[in-house]
């Protein structure tokens, strides 16, 4: 209760802190607000400052939430406190950050973001800690019986993009990371291309922290064809690096500008409408790096783009954007746009609709993970499906059993801004179960 005890003067001070010192090492954020009951501490942790992709706004978005929901009064009467911890894109980083929650006595790691999902899982299990809506980039968050996946993980996004791709591309060249993860890429892109009896992609690897992209974006533009080709990247924030390469080749025409009609044909002239056309998923390329590179001008104007909610500008998220602006106050790295924070915001949904739930004076994490594996029904406003972790509610595809959200969502860049290319959700789950 100590953090009930503090001063308003010490608690404005130890929040400012905290957030001045957000993901420069490891942090913790007491609530300002707590209730009757005992507090409540979580981690989130992201990589940041890596050459690799990084995710300062997931952490960031937490605090930001737990400056909310302690506004009034807490979880359920409960405090929540944040810790926070730079996972810095390493194996050793992941292990800390986990190790790190056992010692704090956290009860839930939060919309966190990590490619070593075996050197955090091992710990996490060790001490039953429940892992809630990580980004989905590692396998181990769709094996780990204490993993809770909020969206389908790359794996989704994946397979989603290769339908979506398989009515405009007569021929797609794929870019993706040289990494365990980034294996699988493939075989998923494929498993999509094939729903329309489409040959599959050429794969291309890259190392995920290069300077520039020259030599990967020549051979995906020769193999993509001059008509009707596309040329796809994920490889995380290095993506966008890579289509600089790319938009920098000689005799380029036109790139991802090839018209925004979603359909590949565009309303330009007859050159542009051959020129390759360039496609992500949300996580590489989204709103902000679209804003970032020149937004109606920039050049994924026209590109296909998978994501696995609903477009930024939807309806739905009008609740975190009003805690974001009244609770994040100039932090810019809560970015509305950005599929992390998107991302925490709905795994601390599924947090606070759990806890609610248990309505108990003491939460471990036991109680949180038995809830879970109970059933516990969660609603997220229309961000996703009614998520649920029951047996017979998940996917059970190889690699991936524990998905239980497999729909994705096709967008395209229209002027500059990230809009529905068809509207609603994608069913991708028979697509997974068919990549070998």
């Amino acid at each position: 209760m100590t953090g009930r005890r503090l001063t308003s003067l010490i608690a404005y001070v130890t929040t400012a802190a905290a957030g001045a010192s957000l993901l420069t090492g490891c942090g913790v954020l007491p609530g300002t607000t707590g209730g009757s009951r005992e507090p409540v501490t979580v981690m989130t942790w992201a990589p940041d400052q890596t050459r690799a992709t990084n995710m300062p706004g997931m952490p960031a978005m937490a605090q930001a939430y737990a400056r909310w929901v302690n506004s009034q009064g807490g979880i359920d009467g409960h405090e929540l406190r944040i810790l926070t911890c730079n996972e810095r894109n390493t194996a050793t980083g992941a292990a800390e950050c986990a190790r790190r929650a056992v010692r704090e006595n956290a009860v839930a790691v939060v919309g966190s973001y990590s490619q070593n999902g075996r050197a955090f899982m091992a710990p996490l299990e060790a001490a039953e800690i429940p892992y809630i809506g990580g980004y989905g980039i590692s396998e181990d968050e769709f094996t780990s019986p204490l993993s809770y996946p909020v969206n389908g993980g790359q794996a989704a996004l994946i397979a989603g993009h290769g339908m979506q791709l398989a009515g405009s591309c007569r021929t797609v060249s794929l870019v993706r990371p040289d990494t365990l993860a980034g294996d699988k890429l493939p075989e998923l892109l494929d498993s999509g291309l094939r729903k329309a009896s489409h040959r599959g992609a050429v794969d291309i690897p890259a190392v995920e922290d290069a300077a520039e992209y020259t030599a990967q974006a020549t051979t995906a533009r020769e193999k993509a064809g001059e008509k009707d080709g596309c040329v796809t990247a994920v490889l995380g924030e290095r993506t966008q690096t890579f289509f600089d390469s790319f938009r920098r080749l000689p005799d380029q025409e036109g790139g991802g500008d090839s018209g925004d009609s979603g359909n590949g044909s565009g309303d330009d002239s007859g050159e542009k409408k051959e020129a390759v056309r360039i496609s992500s998923v949300l996580g590489s390329v989204g709103q902000p790096v679209i804003d970032r590179t020149g937004g109606a001008h920039s050049p994924f104007e026209g590109a296909f783009v998978t994501g696995w909610y609903p477009e930024a500008a939807d309806k739905s998220w009008a609740p975190m954007r009003k805690v974001i602006q009244e609770h994040a106050f100039a932090d810019n790295r809560v970015d509305p746009a950005d599929a992390g924070v998107q991302t925490t915001w709905i795994a601390y949904t599924v947090l606070k609709e759990v806890i609610e739930g248990l309505d108990s004076d003491e939460i471990t994490a036991g109680r949180i993970a038995h809830a879970l594996d109970r059933g516990a029904k969660i609603d997220t406003g229309g961000l996703t499906p009614t998520l649920r972790w029951k047996y017979e509610d998940m996917l059970g595809a190889p690699g991936f059993p524990r998905i239980v959200n497999h729909e994705v969502t096709f967008q395209v860049v229209r002027k500059g801004q990230l809009v529905a290319q068809k509207p609603g959700f994608v069913d991708v789950g028979e697509t997974v179960l068919s990549a070998p």
